[in-house]
C-alpha cells in the first residue's frame, strides 16, 4: 500500500488533459528541505552534510507528519 500523498499540490490543466503536477507530500518535503538547508541544519540535530539522501529522507518524514497532522 502506498503512503498518502495529499493529492495534487498544484493541479494544472494542460492542453485539455489534467496534469496533477507534484503531490502535496512532495511540496511539503521540498519546503521542509528548503528550511533545513536555509538554517544549515542548525535547527535539527539530524542534519547531515555528508549524506544528502538522509536529509531528503528526513524531509519526507516531516512531510508525512504534516500530512498526518492534517487528518488529525
Amino acid at each position: 500500500m502506498s503512503k498518502p500523498d495529499g493529492g495534487p499540490a498544484f493541479p494544472i490543466p494542460a492542453h485539455g488533459v489534467n496534469s496533477d503536477g507534484m503531490t502535496l507530500r512532495d511540496y511539503f518535503a521540498g519546503q521542509a528541505l528548503q528550511g533545513m538547508i536555509a538554517s544549515h541544519g542548525l535547527a535539527h540535530s539530524a542534519w547531515n552534510t555528508a549524506a544528502p539522501d538522509a536529509n531528503a529522507s528526513l524531509a519526507y518524514q516531516i512531510a508525512d507528519a504534516m500530512l498526518a497532522a492534517r487528518d488529525a
